[in-house]
């Protein structure tokens, strides 16, 4: 799917999705919040596709929600609001963080406010050098509320009370520091550096990494004590699956799986 507003390339199992508005700085209007979200739901149903790499076209990846457009607000009504414009954002993150298959952030530039959401969404990140990053909702008369889940879940509560009420900016080696990337590295360092670890992420089991993502969330939202049965029963499953035994034989056997032929 190709729209005004997000690109795609496909290359044999590995598509790139890339936020077309660089001259808003690939800001989130109402189109590419849609866009984007029904790009995500037609990956997330494609069986063929093994890796998605997320990035963003000119030199920001994100600068958060379009301001002139939410200037511009067609009623004052609560309810509507958040159904015409809060939940669609929600939607999207959440649409970007349980897609099953792995999603490398390629970070090109700035990532500010609901930029940073998507930035926390993706499974493995590699950020520019240059980027900068921040909240910068307080400074608006707003807060990070809808990418609140999903940033929480990279940088924990202490970090959040700093970033989320100082809207301070900070540079990609303090991402790094936070958990929020990955990897740090130069431009011109960037696309070798993404395409390292989509050769890493081919080399593992498709239905395990879907599993593996599943783990994740679930393992991340409960007590441990609540865990026993989800856990157990998941490495069971994963054990009589046909993936673990062509696996281990190919281990065995000292050759590759079939999933990287």
């Amino acid at each position: 799917m190709q729209t005004q507003t997000v690109e795609l390339r496909r290359e044999g199992a590995v598509t790139t999705v890339t936020l077309n508005r660089p001259d808003y700085h690939n800001a989130l209007n109402d189109q590419l919040i849609i866009d984007l979200a029904s790009t995500f739901r037609e990956i997330s149903d494609d069986k063929d596709i093994r890796v998605v790499i997320l990035s963003g076209e000119g030199r920001s990846f994100c600068a958060g929600a379009d301001l002139p457009s939410l200037s511009k607000k067609p009623t004052e009504n609560v309810a509507e609001i958040r159904q015409a414009e809060a939940e669609a954002i929600f939607d999207l993150m959440m649409m970007v963080n349980t897609c099953p298959i792995p999603v490398v952030g390629r970070i090109n530039g700035a990532a500010i406010g609901g930029g940073m959401g998507l930035v926390s969404c993706c499974d493995i990140v590699v950020s520019v050098d240059t980027a900068k990053f921040g909240f910068s909702e307080v400074r608006l008369g707003l807060v990070p509320a809808v990418i609140s889940p999903f940033v929480m879940g990279k940088i924990g509560q202490s970090k959040a009370r700093e970033l989320f009420l100082t809207a301070e900016r900070f540079t990609a080696i303090d991402a790094l520091r936070m958990g929020l990337v990955h990897k740090v590295v130069s431009d011109y360092e960037l696309d070798a550096s993404v395409m390292s670890y989509v050769q890493q992420l081919l080399k593992g089991a498709p239905g395990a990494q879907v599993d593996a993502k599943r783990l994740i969330r679930e393992v991340a939202t409960e007590q441990t004590d609540d865990m026993r049965e989800f856990t157990t029963e998941m490495f069971a499953r994963r054990l009589l699956s046909d993936e673990s035994s062509e696996g281990i034989d190919a281990f065995l056997e000292r050759r590759r799986p079939r999933w990287e032929s």
